[in-house]
């Protein structure tokens, strides 16, 4: 038995309140379902709007002439010319081109400060925390935010809901970002979010995080959702889990994320290479190159397949293994991801998932497996 305590975040009394059944996650106690139970709030999320804690994980500003100079050297995205509230998806990579992380970037800087918020996963945020620090370039400083929730509101009447309390967030698309005031609580708010919906993400003082919460659960189109739905959500949009979908020994180009590399960091590119791991990364961009890669799956039957099973070809030749897995509410069917070699990874390619010794039929996949609905105006 662990001795390890584990942290609450600051909507824990909030989640007991409302019959959230907690487990351990990423050193927290987190709900992982509500008594809507995990399919009807994976469900509600898609028909109305859902409301998600996330404050396990990491919150960090950057700041100081160089931040974003800083930042740029340790993703391959482009950071140093990002707009002024605008977020962007980065990765941390180490020397061998492998994923030490993703996280979201935001730009919050003015005339008078260069200012960088970062958001980090929580199972990684400890490490990627003293990753920052030990490459902090003179005169910009890291401040952790851990006096803060973090919340996700995300459906399709998510952008209804908000705009009741903060009429501006109507302006705001996909990947904007604001310092805004909701009922005079100073919060950071994005148009983001990890289901594949509209919504917002809101880093709200750790002090006022439970009344708007309340505030926002009152409001008939919203349920509180857990990290079951949360986790079923994210994979039928074909987005990935750290440490499940990516790794250390994943490359972002096998992990079909070369959509992450911005051009201007890619070979010919006015900033190009920089940032650990370049040369293998940017070589398997030019010459194709590797031998796995990341593709989802679609079952036949109904039977789900979960993480760790194993692929085979029709031969019962192993070729890979699932990485994510479970039945897509929304599409009625199982949906996966995983990684085969690459000669598998064709569109329409029938594999097999070995279940309890058995072959079940499944149909390499575009991702996502449902239509995306994030606002673009």
């Amino acid at each position: 038995m662990s001795d390890v305590q584990l942290k609450k975040t600051p909507l824990y009394d909030l989640h007991v309140s409302m019959g959230g059944k907690m487990v351990p996650f990423a050193g927290y106690e987190m709900p992982v379902q509500y008594p809507l139970g995990v399919k009807n709030e994976h469900l509600h999320t898609r028909d109305k709007a859902g409301l998600f804690d996330v404050s396990h994980m990491g919150q960090v500003l950057l700041k100081g002439t160089g931040a974003a100079t800083m930042m740029e050297s340790l993703v391959p995205v482009d950071i140093i010319d990002l707009p002024s509230g605008k977020q962007r998806y980065a990765l941390f990579t180490n020397e061998e081109g492998g994923i030490l992380d993703d996280l979201m970037v935001t730009n919050y800087s003015s005339a008078e400060e260069e200012l960088l918020y970062v958001v980090v996963n929580a199972a990684c945020k400890e490490q990627d925390i003293a990753h920052m620090q030990a490459h902090l370039s003179e005169g910009v400083e890291l401040e952790v935010l851990d006096d803060r929730a973090l919340v996700a509101l995300q459906g399709p009447a998510a952008g209804e809901v908000m705009k009741r309390f903060c009429p501006e967030t109507a302006e705001m698309v996909f990947m904007d970002s604001r310092k805004v005031s909701i009922e005079g609580i100073h919060c950071f708010i994005s148009r983001s979010g990890y289901t594949g919906e509209d919504g917002f993400e809101i880093s709200i003082p750790a002090a006022d995080a439970e009344n708007l919460c309340k505030m926002l659960l009152d409001q008939p189109e919203v349920e509180a959702i857990g990290l079951g739905a949360r986790d079923s959500l994210r994979l039928e949009s074909g987005l990935c889990l750290y440490g499940h979908d990516i790794n250390t020994t994943t490359t972002p180009i096998e992990g079909s994320l070369i959509w992450a590399i911005s051009k201007i960091r890619r070979n010919g590119g006015d900033r190009a290479a920089g940032f650990p791991g370049a040369e293998k990364i940017l070589g398997q961009i030019e010459t194709k190159e590797f031998a796995i890669k990341r593709i989802g799956l679609l079952g036949s039957s109904r039977a789900p397949v979960r993480e760790g099973t194993e692929l085979v070809n029709d031969a019962g030749e192993v070729i890979g293994k699932v990485t994510s897995g479970s039945f897509g509410p929304t599409i009625g069917a199982p949906v996966a991801m995983g990684y085969v070699e690459k000669a598998y990874a064709v569109l329409d390619t029938e594999v097999f998932a070995l279940v309890r010794g058995k072959k079940l039929a499944m149909t390499v996949s575009r991702m996502p497996f449902i239509e995306q609905r994030y606002y673009r105006g």
